[in-house]
């Protein structure tokens, strides 16, 4: 078996390396080279590991022909194209807690800088002025701290300031109240926020939502004395109002690690009284240095491995212990997923996936991303079950998952259904031995068949003589039958046949097969 092969394009630590061979992977460490190279040299590889200096862009993921997953060592992923991503069928990771401790206690330092004016006391001092009366500070206790963003790296600045005998009032709209008595927090909207805290420190991605979230109007009203420190992202504080109300005096001091536009070579802060500034170095610590870079290497080696999926941004997380138990019923899921789609693919615009039994207790995401794999096909030949939702949602498909407590006649079972114009359509399958899937139903036919390889489908009258009629047909023409399933609704009613055979069946065959008496639907299939 050949070994997944891995390019690492950026500077990181050297025990990525060591990782991705240990795990069973192939590795270069090629970097620093500009997009023309990178684009000559991406098709030879299935996986990427960057940092911020590799520019994923869109041309350079049309290069990457067999590019599986795309690994940031690191948080922020401003610099991977992710919808080009996606729509290729890469999957993303990133690092969001390797460097989560030292952006945390980075926003701790600046803060005590910007409350003891401590750069420009140092600097003043290193001039031998000995400016001992020019600088007053505050205290950090007792005061109040507005934490803008309650995840991972700002429940840890809470800690901290907690353990500081601060109080700490925090903005974030998927908080739950439970979650805040558990931070030790009080919850309160962004103005409630504004009003009440001493120091502010931002703790959120930049989106729509959040960019310039401390805006103007959002700045003027703070308390008069607030300090601002940014360790986030650039982009979510309006860099022309903060200086304007550092000059007024209405804000005391603000500290920036990061900028609107990096690097930040000229800012409208550089030079005013009170601000401190920092070059985007909130992860820079030996420690997190090496911790994403391993954290990385770990992920993406074993997504190649073994299928399990950690801190993807555009797939559900899939462990390593989940994986070898979902495997089965994500491979009965996508042949659902594919038959359905071969047989009912015009005019979809619902498709609702049941699972009951075994299957309900398991994660539904991937079951769902393999049923819309497998259905997808029938649009696109590279589809996979990261870029099937994209090509779902872009058709306009809405989809449903369905979770059922009960066990029916079988201890597993994974229903499909699709709306389609001429009304809805069914597929059922479980799993014999907990390990092959197997068609059990179809369109509320009950049948018994294995979906693998090419097949044939017949819908037909129910009367003498018709099996004979089709293996003479097939047996004509040089076919071999593998596997004969029948079911039908009632005696002399309708009834279907799935045959698996040894090689296609091509058309001149199936537009026989559609002049035998009583034939109604004729279709060669392929899973």
């Amino acid at each position: 078996m050949t070994k997944p092969r891995v390019l690492i394009s950026d500077k990181m630590d050297p025990n990525a390396a060591r990782i991705f061979a240990d795990m069973g992977c192939d590795v270069d460490v090629i970097t620093g080279e500009t997009p023309e190279q990178l684009i000559a040299r991406i098709g030879d590889y299935d996986g990427l590991a960057i940092r911020s200096s590799t520019k994923v862009t869109k041309e350079i993921l049309a290069a990457a022909t067999r590019l599986k997953v795309i690994g940031r060592a690191g948080i922020g992923v401003d610099n991977v194209d992710i919808p080009a991503a996606s729509a290729q069928g890469v999957v993303v990771m990133n690092t969001p807690f390797g460097n989560s401790i030292t952006t945390a206690e980075h926003a701790i330092a600046l803060m005590f800088a910007v409350a003891r004016q401590i750069p420009e006391a140092n600097a003043q001092t290193q001039a031998g002025l000995w400016p001992k009366n020019g600088f007053m500070g505050v205290e950090v206790t007792g005061k109040t701290l507005g934490l803008i963003g309650a995840g991972n790296i700002g429940s840890i600045v809470a800690a901290r300031a907690l353990g500081l005998r601060m109080k700490v009032v925090a903005f974030d709209p998927f908080l739950t109240p439970e979650r805040a008595v558990e931070m030790g927090v009080e919850k309160a909207d962004l103005d409630t926020l504004l009003a009440k805290a001493d120091f502010i420190t931002l703790h959120t991605p930049l989106t729509s939502e959040t960019k310039n979230i401390l805006s103007r109007e959002n700045l003027a009203k703070t308390k008069k004395g607030v300090r601002i420190v940014n360790c986030a992202r650039g982009g979510l504080v309006d860099e022309a109002a903060l200086k304007d109300m550092l000059d007024s005096g209405h804000v005391a001091g603000a500290a920036l690690d990061v900028f609107a536009t990096e690097p930040a070579k000229e800012s409208p802060l550089f030079g005013t009284p009170n601000f401190i500034c920092t070059p985007h170095l909130g992860a820079s610590t030996t420690e997190a240095q090496v911790n994403v870079a391993l954290q990385v290497a770990e992920q993406m080696a074993e997504f190649l491995t073994t299928g399990g999926v950690t801190n993807a941004l555009n797939m559900p997380s899939l462990s390593a212990e989940e994986a070898p138990k979902l495997k089965p019923y994500m491979a009965l899921a996508e042949k659902l997923g594919s038959l359905v789609g071969q047989l009912a693919h015009d005019n979809l615009t619902k498709i609702a996936i049941e699972v009951e039994g075994a299957a309900a207790q398991l994660n539904p995401k991937p079951i769902t991303g393999a049923v819309l794999a497998g259905l997808m096909k029938v649009y696109s030949q590279t589809v996979n079950m990261v870029n099937a939702p994209f090509l779902a949602k872009e058709r306009g498909l809405d989809v449903r998952e369905i979770r059922h407590d009960r066990e029916g006649d079988y201890h597993t079972l994974i229903r499909v259904t699709v709306h389609t114009s001429q009304g809805d359509r069914s597929v059922a399958g479980t799993l014999f031995g907990n390990a092959q899937p197997r068609l059990v139903e179809l369109f509320g036919i009950k049948v018994e068949a294995e979906l693998d390889g090419d097949m044939m489908y017949i819908v037909n009258e129910d009367a003498p003589g018709f099996i004979g009629r089709i293996g003479t047909l097939l047996g004509e023409n040089g076919i071999n039958i593998g596997t004969f399933n029948l079911g039908r609704r009632e005696a002399g009613g309708e009834a279907v046949l799935l045959l698996s055979v040894d090689n296609p069946v091509e058309g001149p065959v199936l537009d026989t097969a559609r002049k035998l008496p009583g034939v109604k639907t004729v279709k060669a299939l392929a899973f």
